[in-house]
């Protein structure tokens, strides 16, 4: 008689230690009926892995593997899920759906899986990160890991007394509601503070321990400037 097949462990420290130290397993079938159906997963892919990072190390990681190209982050990301399956869960498969071509509602998983709390200046935070943190990757899979309980985060804006992010946002943008039209035409203004950097969050004090440093919030806003340009010419 062969002995029972046990499944595998998530490989928690794996991704950990290449940065991608937030990790939730969804089982596909308890995911809201919406994104279900957004997802259109095979009827072998029973799970949906959400990888994030948190804080400075998955830019050291990147850093350290030399990564260049236009997205070392992704592609850093994508070699580390690779290694994962080839390395960690032989003979399980994955379909990778962020990054990609694909659209993935990143907030609303981010929602489910206990991380995402709004904030005045639209990035999502929570008591213990601030803003610091940022969804890498999501993919289906054909595993049967344990599914991870939501967290049990907070948002730090309800115990915020200053709100020094409305102050120091140059568009008077941020706010409830966010205003995105003034935010978008602050960051295109010529030499605007807000090109590569938002004021707002780096005002923000929660999680500022954690704080990327200045070349991974140039890289990032240097990116979401690129698009915002793209838009504007396209428009």
């Amino acid at each position: 008689m062969n002995p029972p097949a046990f499944p595998a462990a998530f490989p928690a420290a794996f991704f950990s230690a290449a940065g991608l130290n937030r990790q939730h397993v969804f089982a596909v079938a308890a995911l809201p009926d919406g994104l279900r159906a957004a997802l259109r997963p095979a009827p072998e892919e029973r799970q949906l892995i959400l990888l994030g990072h948190a804080g400075r190390q998955l830019w050291e990681c990147v850093r350290a593997a030399d990564g260049g190209g236009a997205h070392p982050i992704d592609e850093h990301c994508r070699r580390t899920i690779a290694r994962a399956f080839a390395e960690r869960l032989p003979g399980h498969r994955y379909r990778l759906l962020y990054p990609g071509d694909g659209a993935v509602d990143l907030q609303t998983l981010g929602k489910l899986a206990g991380w995402h709390h709004g904030s005045p200046f639209m990035v999502g935070v929570d008591a213990q990160w601030g803003s610091w943190f940022a969804y890498r990757a999501v993919f289906l899979c054909d595993t049967d890991f344990a599914p991870t309980p939501s967290a049990e985060t907070r948002s730090p804006c309800p115990d915020c007394r200053e709100r020094p992010c409305l102050a120091a946002c140059p568009a008077q943008a941020a706010g409830d509601p966010f205003h995105l039209d003034r935010c978008i035409e602050q960051r295109l203004a010529p030499a605007s503070p807000c090109a590569y950097a938002c004021p707002a969050r780096n005002a923000c004090p929660a999680g500022r321990q954690h704080r990327y440093d200045d070349a991974q919030i140039r890289h990032a806003y240097a990116q979401s400037l690129q698009t915002l340009r793209q838009w504007r010419r396209a428009g």
